[in-house]
């Protein structure tokens, strides 16, 4: 019977019970977690005794191990005060489901977003290791999908890592937000009985029961977690490409056609890149539903499970299945160079030469821009020369950053 049942005397329709419970078996863990720190401040308020304090601890322990939420309960909440027996008769004094489940979801976050920063450290570890192999690779940069200039492969795929390492800010940031417990709260003025506060208990009661922007903290951060995997995918399928040339895809993360023998799809990447969609409408969803709600609790919230759950799913999985595409991949390093020794890629360079030579660089721009479109442009360097010449992308600055990004990630 649902927890509320004593209020009402007749049950549920079939087709209204199926509707509205809860998605929430993946809470069942954090749930049980979150219920033992209330089971403590019951013990610490002396509403319970050490004894049962113990006895619910070892209980709960045991539930989220083993499971055993079926179809006939409400939800996670109400499994657990079934599982735990007669001793789930004290176990709900002092709370509601409105904070039980926002702490579950709060833990829950943590967790995910502790996995997800996981995931992102293993695929930047994969790339850097790539980029340090690829140092002296060269391949054409590119600018509005037009060859501009030439850089390293190393130096590309270091780029990667940059936006990978925003990432693990931005899960950092969502698991502070995550942190603050809304123990204490109830279903949303508190309770009447002497219950010690938890530690980082949120300030005002009815936000506690009724915010979600941690839930949107964390999808945020995996929607712009999936719009980087997904640019690093669309450059895989671009560079596996017959027209690019510049990779050949490896057997272990590509499949192939059901109907045409030569095929080898980049079904990882294109996965990727269509999860990311899926990725952003999923915090678009979120933003939906909370923008019109009035405090506190409504049960409209119950939409923050599936989006998070999911999300998490989706994230796992792609970091996980692209470190493999990339860790294998095997990239051709002729084809990039004979890509990257096109001669207009040095058009710059020869602007910037006559600069060193004391030319306004708008004359000096002006005038290779003509020889350029006459025909007579001459490269005055090769593209390896060049690519020493400058800074960033050079094979020695390549492998000194990729030394700095495992240090900064605690790679080495």
């Amino acid at each position: 019977m649902p927890l509320w049942s004593d209020r009402v005397e007749k049950k549920l329709a079939p087709e209204v019970a199926e509707f509205l419970r809860a998605p929430d078996r993946e809470l069942l863990p954090y749930d049980c977690a979150a219920s033992k720190q209330h089971a403590e401040r019951l013990r610490g308020a002396g509403l319970i005794s050490a004894e049962e304090l113990v006895q619910i601890s070892e209980a709960l322990d045991r539930i989220a191990r083993e499971g055993g939420v079926t179809d006939a309960d409400e939800d996670v909440h109400s499994a657990i005060e079934r599982l735990l027996g007669d001793l789930g008769r004290k176990i709900h004094a002092g709370r509601s489901r409105n904070d039980q489940v926002v702490a579950a979801m709060r833990l829950y976050a943590l967790d995910a977003c502790k996995e997800a920063s996981e995931g992102v450290r293993l695929l930047a570890s994969v790339l850097l290791n790539r980029a340090e192999t690829e140092a002296e690779t060269l391949i054409p940069g590119y600018t509005h999908m037009q060859r501009a200039q030439p850089v390293t492969l190393g130096h590309h795929l270091l780029a990667w890592v940059e936006m990978l390492e925003r990432d693990l800010v931005r899960f950092s940031a969502a698991a502070a937000s995550s942190t603050p417990s809304p123990l204490g709260a109830g279903a949303l003025a508190g309770s009447t009985l002497p219950l010690p506060a938890p530690e980082g208990q949120m300030r005002n009661s009815l936000d506690a029961v009724a915010d979600r922007d941690f839930a949107l903290d964390y999808l945020y951060a995996v929607a712009a977690c999936f719009s980087h995997l997904s640019r690093m995918a669309m450059e895989l399928c671009l560079w596996a490409s017959a027209e690019y040339g510049f990779l050949r895809l490896p057997e272990e993360a590509a499949t192939g056609s059901s109907m045409m023998p030569q095929k080898l799809n980049p079904d990882v990447a294109e996965l990727v890149r269509g999860k990311a969609g899926t990725a952003a409408g999923r915090l678009a969803g979120l933003l939906a539903v909370l923008k019109g709600l009035p405090l506190a609790y409504n049960q409209d919230l119950q939409e923050d499970k599936e989006a998070v759950f999911s999300a998490r799913r989706d994230l796992r999985g792609a970091l996980a299945a692209l470190a493999a595409l990339v860790h294998h991949v095997e990239f051709k390093r002729e084809r990039m160079a004979e890509a990257a020794s096109d001669p207009l890629l040095l058009a710059t360079d020869a602007a910037e030469k006559l600069v060193a030579e004391g030319a306004p660089f708008r004359d000096a721009y002006g005038g290779v821009a003509r020889s350029v479109k006459d025909g007579s442009f001459a490269p005055p360097t090769s593209a390896a020369e060049s690519v020493a010449k400058r800074q960033a992308p050079g094979p020695g600055a390549v492998k000194d950053a990729v030394k700095a990004a495992k240090k900064r990630l605690s790679l080495t």
